[in-house]
C-alpha cells in the first residue's frame, strides 16, 4: 500500500466484554450516525470489523485516515465504540463512548498487510474501576498487528 488513496481493513477486539452491556461501533458523527454491531461475539471477545480510507499523508508524514468511522482531528484520529444506552440498549445504566485511538497506525503497519488480513487491535472492556470503559482507551500489547480476517480476534 502506498501513499495514494486506498482502503484499510481494521478489526477492533474488545476483550472480556461485560455481560449484559451492549457495544456498537459508531459510523458518522453529530446527530447523523448509525450504530454497527459486532461481527463476532463470545464471552471472551466482541469483534468489530470496519474499513477506513487512507488518502495520502498528513503534514507529519503519517497516513491520512478518513471515512465514516473515523473521528477527530487529523493529528488525533479515533473510532468510537458506543456503550450501553449510547449503543441503543434501552434501560442500560451506562451511557458512554469509548475512543479507540488510531494514531499508532503507521505506514509500516499498513504496508505489512497481506491480502485477506486486517490490521487488528485489542482493547479492554472495563475501566480501572471495573465499570464499562469510556473515554480514550489504550491499545493493548502488541498494538495494531496484521491478522487473517477469518481468524478470531
Amino acid at each position: 500500500m502506498t501513499a495514494e488513496k486506498s482502503e484499510l481493513p481494521l478489526r477492533i477486539v474488545v476483550d472480556q466484554p461485560i455481560p449484559g452491556v451492549a457495544l456498537a461501533l459508531q459510523r458518522g458523527s453529530g446527530a447523523k450516525f448509525d450504530l454497527v454491531g459486532p461481527v463476532q461475539a463470545s464471552v471472551d471477545a466482541l469483534v468489530f470489523d470496519l474499513d477506513i480510507n487512507v488518502d495520502g499523508s498528513t503534514a507529519a508524514g503519517g497516513p491520512r485516515l478518513l471515512g465514516p468511522f473515523v473521528q477527530g482531528p487529523p493529528t488525533a484520529r479515533f473510532v468510537y465504540i458506543n456503550v450501553g444506552a449510547s449503543a441503543g440498549q434501552i434501560g442500560s445504566p451506562w451511557q458512554r463512548r469509548v475512543k479507540v485511538p488510531l494514531g499508532a497506525i503507521g505506514w509500516q503497519a499498513i504496508e505489512a498487510l497481506a491480502p485477506g488480513e486486517r490490521l487488528t487491535a485489542h482493547i479492554a472492556s472495563r475501566g480501572r474501576d471495573g465499570t464499562p470503559a469510556c473515554a480514550t482507551v489504550p491499545i493493548l500489547p502488541p498494538g495494531w498487528m496484521p491478522r487473517r480476517s477469518s481468524a478470531p480476534g
